[in-house]
């Protein structure tokens, strides 16, 4: 038919109408739309998406929105996909210009990722399906996704959307109201997600603190995983926040009982311990007796003669006997003694010689004293 016999007709291609769903056939679906014989919509027209069978997609009866295709003699061929093409066009091109977050259901699993209906065909990458690794998408099927554009292009048709931009948008959100929820001195739960040479990697909700692996216990740790283990729940103190470079340092070791916590209920004065010596200093020397426990061997309390330096008696590592004088917990602070010691060995000596020789002459002093010439 001529352009003037279309005009005549009253359709020329292009024209938006409305029709109603008279006949549901195997390849199109007739329509009524006013004319003498009816309009075709063809089985590719009726949606942007795949259609096996035209019964899906509109059903007899339902009144719909279409453009004119094609008018050849007495057929007008009409589109559902173009006008919905249209408004969705429109309505993709708001929601891209304003970075806007909506939902979408998922039509069909495809190689390389998900196919939607947003009024036109879009999709989703698997790279922009979620975080993480996905190598399965069956259990996608029909579900409903949250998504926005990312990529819009009407001239190649398309339309490309993600999932992963608004979970990453959401985790960044939801890290920076915990970031700036959180305190210095603060104690939380967290999850271990890392262990480094340096120290464990610690998700505290959305963002990870560094506790480094002097912090991890009150003894000396060599490896941070003779410690604790990924997956790990651990309590952690805040010890300093970078909000700027989201930084956070923590220590576990603060959340955990002192080595010196109830240590009056496990030592008292005038206990003899077994020690090991630490360090050596020009005042004395500093006797591990305990895990993280350190006591004080002043230089007046390691030999019964005068020295002038620890060194002269003493060796770092040197497993040595100590006598309790004072301990405090709340200081955190021993002293000990090995003079006391000495002198109490030499006593109980004397007595044990004075028993199996009554008639001996020596004096208690005497006797002492002979017994310390060993140590000058």
């Amino acid at each position: 038919m001529s352009e003037i016999n279309n005009e005549q007709l009253g359709f020329k291609v292009g024209d938006v109408l409305t029709g109603s769903v008279i006949k549901i056939e195997e390849k199109q679906v007739l329509v009524d739309i006013g004319y003498k014989s009816e309009g075709i919509i063809p089985i590719s027209e009726l949606s942007n998406l795949h259609v096996e069978q035209p019964g899906d997609i509109v059903k007899e009866g339902d009144e719909i929105t279409l453009k004119v295709k094609k008018v050849e003699d007495d057929e007008v061929i009409l589109s559902k996909k173009a006008v919905e093409a249209d408004k969705a066009w429109e309505i993709l091109e708001e929601k891209y210009n304003n970075n806007e977050v909506f939902e979408t259901e998922i039509k069909e699993i495809v190689k390389g990722g998900l196919v939607v209906d947003v009024g036109l065909r879009g999709f989703i990458p698997a790279s922009l399906v979620e975080t993480y690794f996905v190598d399965d998408f069956s259990a996608y099927q029909d579900q409903t996704l949250t998504v926005k554009v990312v990529d819009l292009n009407k001239e190649q048709n398309r339309v490309i959307l993600s999932h992963r931009a608004v979970m990453e948008e959401e985790a960044d959100s939801k890290k920076q109201q915990l970031l700036q929820s959180l305190e210095e001195g603060q104690v939380i739960e967290g999850e271990v997600r890392r262990i480094a040479n340096f120290g464990v990697f610690v998700d505290l909700g959305g963002i990870d603190g560094l506790v480094h692996i002097s912090q991890l216990a009150h003894k000396h740790v060599e490896k941070a995983s003779d410690v604790v283990s990924e997956n790990d729940k651990i309590k952690v103190e805040i010890l300093s926040i970078d909000r700027d470079n989201e930084r956070i340092s923590l220590s576990h070791k603060k959340t955990l009982p002192g080595p010196w916590a109830n240590l009056e209920e496990k030592v008292s004065r005038g206990d003899v311990l077994e020690g090991t010596v630490q360090r050596l200093v020009n005042f004395g020397a500093f006797i591990e007796v305990l895990p993280g426990v350190e006591g004080l061997v002043h230089i007046s309390e390691i030999a019964n003669r005068h020295i002038g330096t620890p060194q002269e008696v003493l060796e770092v590592g040197q497993k040595v006997k100590v006598k309790v004088l004072e301990v405090s917990e709340q200081k955190e602070r021993m002293s000990l003694s090995i003079k006391e010691l000495e002198q109490e060995e030499a006593a109980a000596e004397f007595k044990q010689y004075e028993k199996d020789d009554d008639q001996s002459s020596f004096q208690l002093g005497d006797f002492i004293g002979d017994k310390l010439n060993k140590y000058k």
